[in-house]
């Protein structure tokens, strides 16, 4: 086991060139154990949901290292980290990212599938996992067919459903409405402290910034504050 679970080194992060440059991350350094229930913040064009996806090796800095476990995801191959994010990394949107084809079921069984895990384990996973968030008996429906809280909470079946060291999430509450975004959030919060699964939000949600155990405060692309509750 490494020292700590996540940790950036260094991160730069700069877009468009010339005179459109903006300095998104500006030599961000942080880590992060695990069991931490995480939360991001800062106002829009911080730079809070670039560190997210840099975490989650959805984009590639351009000074600086990330190290998930002492893994450095820099260093990986496209394949390699494919299949690093495929079994150790879940991942919640503000936009949910459901396959629309595919019924609830499928949906949180996807990736364990890609894991080549067998039938009888991904479906007793996944009946588990349906019970977990609260959709008993929803399994069978298409992303068109629940509401938009429904839909948000097979994303969050997903993304735990192949027991991931790390879960991040980009404001997974808000597309919804305050009282279903509080649910989700002490769903997410004991799944936290039953199976000790570490959390890493991006968000300006007040809800999820009560529920976090520490706030990380980027402005202009820097850490200004690190408070543990």
């Amino acid at each position: 086991m490494a020292e700590h679970l996540i940790e950036t080194r260094n991160l730069y992060r700069k877009f468009g060139s010339d005179e459109t440059e903006v300095t998104a991350l500006d030599h961000v350094s942080i880590t992060i154990e695990q069991g931490e229930f995480t939360a991001i913040i800062g106002p829009s064009g911080s730079g809070k949901t670039t560190l997210l996806h840099l975490i989650g090796g959805l984009d590639e800095p351009d000074g600086g290292d990330v190290l998930l476990d002492g893994a450095n995801i820099a260093e990986m191959s496209g394949n390699e980290l494919s299949d690093f994010r495929r079994d150790h990394i879940g991942f919640i949107f503000q936009a949910y990212n459901l396959i629309p084809v595919l019924s609830a079921e499928e949906n949180i069984e996807y990736i364990m599938l890609l894991q080549g895990r067998p039938a009888a384990e991904r479906k007793a996973r996944v009946r588990d996992m349906l019970h977990t968030v609260g959709l008993d008996g929803l399994g069978e429906r298409r992303p068109a067919q629940l509401s938009g809280g429904q839909q948000q909470r097979v994303a969050v079946a997903r993304a735990m459903a192949s027991n991931p060291q790390i879960i991040l999430a980009d404001e997974p509450t808000a597309n919804l409405d305050s009282h279903t975004g509080i649910s989700l959030l002490e769903t997410m919060r004991e799944l936290n402290q039953s199976l000790n699964m570490t959390f890493v939000f991006s968000t300006h949600d007040e809800k999820i910034m009560e529920r976090a155990t520490r706030l990380i405060h980027l402005t202009d692309g820097h850490v200004e504050k690190d408070e543990r509750k």
